[in-house]
């Protein structure tokens, strides 16, 4: 009974201490045990079983809210939801531009010297795009199970819908609880996150060390230095414009609460259901955010634009190919384009580096070498890839549904209104 009582009172610590703090102890300890058992499989198996449940339960989730919030019908797609688009696709467009005009401000050679990717990568933006027609429409249980969710947005949609013309109120609420129910165990996955990252950092820290940033420091810093001026520039600009107040309470804890945990998980997928719990912290609307997030995922793809702008443009320096101003500004609408299409394609956004270098006549071989080079950098390159694109999800659905609440005179949070 004593031991009972104890475990008891060690679990309502835990869970009374800030998540953020116990991520951080997270981190730091994954750092220690790295480098004091190297080679201990079992401690980055924590982080591997973390994600797995997060990739497990997300797409469930996705479809289950989605599914409950149409049928009630208690909140419609409104001007909100067109304004979350709106940012999401305009910020893609503009961290393309940046990563273009850097590259041309630094250009990078690279050492193509690595093998070539085995997986295949599209052709050309119509593969992108049919590729994600595709899978909007392919079986839903299929589209559950492999976790594509333009797949399960589509059939979300489609049967929340169906539900609000033809179901009971009791049906209706079978749903709301199956949803509840899920949301209720995402939380308690989430509250095992600083055992998950604890594994991850282990596992990146003793598997990669920091050789990577002596053979390939320039090209990580051009993709760093991108990927923070837009999440701690460009993002907050907007923001400002469109609620007139200081942004940075709000972009800091996005970043503090969803891109950390975005970080390791390098899955914008996997960081769903924090994004979820965040919004719901945030005070949205939960019928909004339902459906705004998993979009969020899909097509909101800052990182993946700059990825794509930059690793193209070193390998047409590399290979000594003179570009002009149109065609590199060309190449960032090219990368918007697809790096929406990114989170479909098996590698995300690197897998799509060859379809942007045959627009300079680079041939695929050499193409391939230069994604074997940004699979060597993905535990930088992916992780604040990743970090950008699902922290930005929570930070623009929270700036649309604010802009709704001033315009009806509703006062801003708290932490946002402090001048």
């Amino acid at each position: 009974m004593k031991v009972l009582n104890a475990l008891k009172k060690a679990v309502k610590a835990y869970t009374g201490t800030s998540l953020i703090l116990r991520i951080l102890c997270g981190i730091v300890l994954g750092v220690i045990l790295s480098f004091l058992f190297p080679k201990a499989a079992g401690i980055g198996l924590l982080g591997d079983l973390f994600v797995g449940a997060l990739k497990a339960i997300a797409p469930l989730l996705v479809f289950l809210l989605v599914t409950s919030a149409l049928s009630q019908g208690g909140s419609k797609l409104d001007k909100r939801f067109g304004m979350v688009i709106f940012f999401y696709l305009l910020t893609t467009l503009i961290a393309a531009f940046i990563s273009v005009i850097v590259s041309f401000m630094f250009p990078v050679d690279l050492v193509l010297t690595v093998e070539a990717a085995e997986q295949a990568a599209p052709s050309g933006i119509g593969e992108v795009l049919a590729n994600l027609l595709k899978n909007m429409i392919a079986n839903p249980l299929a589209s559950i199970i492999d976790g594509k969710y333009l797949g399960i947005l589509f059939w979300a949609v489609v049967f929340g819908m169906a539900l609000k013309n033809i179901a009971s109120d009791a049906t209706k609420t079978v749903f709301s609880n199956m949803a509840d129910a899920v949301s209720q165990t995402v939380r308690w996955i989430i509250n095992l996150a600083p055992f998950g990252i604890m594994g991850l950092v282990y596992s990146s820290v003793s598997s990669s060390g920091v050789e990577i940033f002596t053979t390939y420091g320039k090209l990580i810093a051009l993709l760093v230095g991108c990927m923070l001026f837009s999440s701690l520039i460009v993002n907050p600009i907007i923001v400002a414009i469109s609620l007139k107040c200081n942004p940075y309470p709000l972009v800091f804890r996005c970043l503090r609460e969803s891109g950390i945990t975005a970080f390791f998980t390098r899955s914008s997928a996997a960081n769903i259901p924090v994004n979820m719990a965040l919004c719901e912290k945030l005070g949205l609307d939960k019928d909004m955010y339902s459906v705004s997030i998993p979009l969020g995922a899909t097509i909101n793809m800052d990182g993946a634009a700059i990825t794509i702008s930059i690793m193209t443009l070193a390998a047409v320096h590399t290979m000594g190919i003179r570009v002009d101003i149109p065609t590199a500004l060309f190449l960032s609408v090219l990368s918007t384009l697809a790096a929406c299409g990114a989170s479909g394609v098996a590698g995300g956004s690197l897998l799509l580096i060859p379809m942007a270098c045959s627009l300079f006549g680079i041939s695929n071989d050499v193409a391939m070498q230069v994604v074997g080079v940004g699979f060597i950098i993905g535990v930088v390159q992916d992780s604040l890839e990743t970090a950008l694109n699902s922290s930005g999800d929570v930070l623009f659905a929270a700036t649309a549904e604010y802009y709704e609440w001033k315009k009806d005179g509703r006062p801003l949070p708290a932490f946002l209104s402090k001048k």
